[in-house]
């Protein structure tokens, strides 16, 4: 069962088409990671997803039912969500502000003590949130959207500030709850090295546009590895190699681009271009990295 579903999705802004016909699946159970640079239409998105902002075209369904002004408020009663920034009263503690929002959700006082136990922020309770550092703040925001265990669950760049520790936490909080308690999760993030350590599945967005979505296997199988070559005559290298069987993928930077070869028919080429009276250069394996696919399908310019 898919939890979200969006059909042609498009939210309009003026005369700039922010978010272009968008059709998202994220399968029960799942971490979906969201990507895409700044500006891509995340947040957009994700406030449709929610209710907050309303579609110019298209449609979303969340638990198998539309989101519309009747369904809204039944749909979110089972939504948990961190859009931004979290909001808070700074000169409240942070018990004070869970407080508010378990009345706001109407569900037991007891759950403050155990998402404050998972966000791992028991001890500071007392603490005016004022006195918080950013990623405590962080964390109150995501034990918030955890009152009431929601069975979805949206966060928007939860990692966004934080240190190197502060990412980390958050990101192991996240990776834990699918399996201990049953959430499907969204999550959205400019950074795919984070989405890596995150996620089963992805979404790649670019000026509003899905450009990917799959298994972030199927993501790792765009970074297989191959062999390049650079020779004296790339053009009589490629007829020889493919009188041997070899076929070449393409050119890149003066270098032919093989299927990465076992050891025996490295050689085995090797010694048909010295025979062809071809010079062999170079040869080296290559292996896209994460970061160049996320380029690639963005666009470098985008994203930097």
């Amino acid at each position: 069962m898919n939890i979200i579903e969006t059909h042609g999705l498009c939210k309009r802004y003026g005369g700039a088409l922010r978010v272009n016909h968008l059709d998202l699946t994220v399968p029960e159970g799942t971490i979906y990671g969201f990507l895409g640079p700044n500006g891509a239409g995340k947040s957009t998105t994700l406030k449709m997803i929610l209710g907050l902002v309303r579609p110019t075209a298209g449609s979303v369904t969340v638990f198998g039912k539309a989101m519309d002004q009747r369904s809204r408020l039944e749909i979110l009663r089972q939504v948990g969500s961190l859009i931004e920034s979290p909001s808070y009263y700074g000169h409240l503690t942070g018990e004070e502000n869970l407080r508010i929002v378990q009345t706001l959700r109407c569900v037991p006082e007891q759950e403050i003590r155990q998402v404050l136990q998972i966000v791992r922020l028991d001890g500071q309770r007392g603490k005016k949130v004022a006195h918080y550092s950013l990623g405590m703040k962080q964390r109150l925001g995501l034990a918030a959207a955890l009152l009431g265990f929601p069975k979805l669950l949206i966060l928007d760049e939860p990692t966004n500030g934080l240190d190197p520790a502060g990412i980390q936490e958050v990101r192991e909080l996240i990776r834990e709850l699918p399996e201990r308690f049953g959430m499907t999760v969204v999550v959205s993030s400019h950074l795919l090295s984070e989405i890596d350590q995150m996620a089963d599945r992805v979404g790649i967005i670019r000026e509003g546009e899905l450009v990917f979505q799959d298994s972030l296997a199927a993501l790792h199988a765009h970074s297989s590895h191959r062999l390049a070559l650079r020779t004296t005559n790339n053009a009589v290298a490629v007829q020889l190699l493919e009188k041997d069987g070899i076929s070449c993928s393409g050119e890149e930077d003066g270098y032919l681009l093989l299927p990465l070869l076992p050891d025996n028919a490295a050689a085995r080429l090797s010694r048909t271009l010295v025979e062809g009276r071809v010079g062999l250069l170079r040869m080296e394996e290559r292996q896209k990295s994460l970061e160049d696919i996320f380029l690639d399908m963005t666009g470098k310019a985008a994203s930097l």
